[in-house]
């Protein structure tokens, strides 16, 4: 793998406020879980090695983001291929919680790193586009599942609900997640926003230059580090299928055609490019954030703070889980059983 290390350093002061993180910009090993999961062993111990404490991923690395996957799906139409295909998908796809939210949990232990994992959750036989959260002592804090799924995203994936909308307190910051195009929702950003989310991760699939824009004004908005990260993937990455329907960012139709371009960025509460973004290569993207950047935004602009206006605008947000079948079990007494 070609690696590309951008590392910023803070007026070199290496006070507690100062947290070095990395995200890392690599494909999924399509089809195949197991490789993943070592291929993305071997990031963390390399981020954990240049001494980052927060390792995040891209959308979907466990279990692939399914660019360019058309599974036989059109108006009215299914066919045989298509669902054939879903089978693989869903078999990719992990449990949470599972064995492999196990693994990945004492990889952060091994590694001493809070880590943000794009995964694939299987539920069933419904798959939701899910943000996995580990803290440096090896505990699965829990997740986040992606609320609303863009376009042909619906016919794969479920919707979260209000119930997996976490910002997690930690020593190293408030850490909470959007997924891809939730980054474009501004009731989803507030409610981040309202639970006092500092680290903003942002696993997303949109490598494209005005991604850049949308990471920026979040960063500005929420007062807030914002860690976008986004897989780079070429055509040999993806396994062979006539149906697959690519937009390449080049011209070119050989294996090493850009189908992801990555854009992978870190962006300071007060609009400041840390590190990338990378449109080049799979690679780590590193930088070292001065939490004291927090205050010193938020002095201007605190958009649930100084600067809302609750008396005219408010957000309500439900926090209970949706079901779609509840049972209720009626209570026996002793008497109904008599015959």
């Amino acid at each position: 793998m070609s690696t590309l290390k951008t590392t910023t350093q803070v007026n070199g002061d290496s006070s507690s406020s100062i947290v070095r993180a990395t995200i890392v910009q690599a494909s999924t090993v399509y089809n195949d879980t197991p490789k993943t999961i070592e291929k993305a062993e071997k990031l963390i111990a390399e981020a954990a090695s240049n001494g980052s404490k927060l390792v995040v991923f891209p959308e979907g690395f466990i279990g692939g983001y399914p660019r360019g996957f058309r599974f036989g799906i059109a108006v009215g139409i299914h066919n045989e291929d298509g669902r054939d295909e879903f089978r693989k998908y869903h078999a990719s796809a992990i449990h949470v919680p599972g064995p492999e939210v196990d693994k990945l949990a004492e990889l952060a232990r091994k590694n001493n790193v809070y880590l943000v994992m794009g995964a694939i959750e299987k539920d069933g036989y419904t798959l939701y586009c899910t943000a996995l959260f580990f803290n440096s002592e090896g505990r699965f804090l829990g997740k986040h599942r992606k609320v609303m799924p863009t376009s042909f995203e619906r016919c794969i994936w479920g919707f979260g609900d209000g119930s997996t909308i976490p910002v997690y307190d930690t020593p190293i910051g408030k850490l909470g997640a959007a997924i891809c195009w939730e980054n474009r929702m501004p009731l989803y950003r507030t409610a981040l926003y309202g639970k006092g989310v500092e680290l903003y991760c942002a696993p997303t699939a949109d490598g494209s230059k005005e991604w850049q824009s949308s990471m920026m004004h979040i960063a500005m908005e929420g007062g807030c580090f914002v860690l976008s990260a986004c897989q780079f993937c070429q055509r040999k990455d993806f396994p062979a299928h006539v149906d697959h329907l690519f937009t390449d960012w080049y011209d070119d139709q050989h294996d090493e055609a850009i189908v992801s371009q990555g854009g992978s960025v870190i962006i300071s509460p007060l609009g400041k490019v840390l590190a990338g973004p990378n449109f080049e290569s799979e690679g780590l993207i590193t930088a070292d954030l001065d939490l004291g950047d927090i205050a010193r935004a938020k002095l201007y602009f605190d958009v649930v703070g100084h600067y809302s206006k609750p008396d005219v605008f408010n957000l309500t947000v439900n926090e209970h889980p949706k079901k779609p079948v509840t049972f209720v079990s009626k209570t026996v007494k002793a008497e109904d059983l008599r015959v």
